[in-house]
């Protein structure tokens, strides 16, 4: 078990300077990568559609990758917007990489693209171990998923500069607790924002986006308590497989 928990980490720490030397060549390219993380179905597909015609509208140059397992009917959606658009299909994979981000950004992102969007496997679990060399992190839930949800999923909300709550047209007919949902955010990650949001009513419109432009700003960033307690790959030991490993990431 030791051995297969090493070269987990082994992994992990692999990634990890991948993802920084990825961050640090977006950066010369006065490109930032935003990372979006979430379950199946919570609507990011959406939200990022309407964001993506918000920063067309507005004269911003922005670019989006989209990962699924199979079929490309996501960058066909996105690709509405008129922003470039690129599929990633995994072959299975349960979530992207920082090197699999890397190859696909060569010879494909256009120049002077401002905010690369990330839509990841659509996931809580895998995805949240992995840095992809972003500078802005991003965890999505919809009120159809439970108040519970950043209890269950402690590292893809821990580690988030951002949490946005999806459907929120829904939350009535749902029963959804926002006070608990966000207390559970605040238990996981303190001081980090949470942000409603409504593709259907416009609620939280922007909020990505600027969030986004602020990162590509330098602005400064909530600093999740989990990255910054976060021990070095190469010392770092647990017998959880997926979600109790944690990560450092700008």
């Amino acid at each position: 078990m030791c051995r297969v928990v090493d070269l987990q980490q082994a992994v992990l720490a692999e990634n990890d300077r991948r993802a920084l030397t990825l961050r640090t060549e977006l950066a010369a390219r006065g490109t930032t990568a935003v990372n979006l993380l979430s379950s199946p179905g919570s609507g990011k597909t959406a939200l990022l559609e309407a964001e993506l015609t918000l920063a067309r509208s507005r004269g911003v140059p922005v670019a989006a990758l989209t990962a699924d397992l199979a079929t490309e009917n996501d960058a066909r959606r996105l690709g509405r917007s008129g922003a470039p658009v690129k599929q990633i299909l995994t072959d299975g994979l349960c979530h992207l990489e920082a090197e699999m981000l890397r190859g696909h950004l060569d010879g494909w992102l256009p120049d002077g693209t401002r905010v690369l969007f990330v839509e990841n496997v659509g996931n809580l679990v895998c995805p949240a171990t992995y840095d992809l060399g972003e500078t802005l992190r991003v965890a999505l839930c919809s009120v159809t998923e439970g108040e519970d949800k950043p209890l269950k999923y402690p590292t893809a909300f821990g580690l988030a500069h951002l949490v946005l709550v999806t459907k929120s047209d829904l939350a009535d007919a749902v029963g959804f607790d926002e006070s608990a949902f966000r207390a559970h955010v605040q238990q996981i990650n303190p001081g980090v924002e949470t942000v409603l949001t409504s593709t259907r009513t416009g609620e939280g419109a922007g909020v990505l986006l600027e969030h986004a432009l602020a990162a590509h700003g330098n602005a400064p960033a909530h600093r999740p308590v989990m990255a910054r307690q976060a021990p070095p790959r190469e010392h770092h030991h647990t017998h959880s497989h997926h979600d109790g490993a944690v990560h450092s990431h700008s």
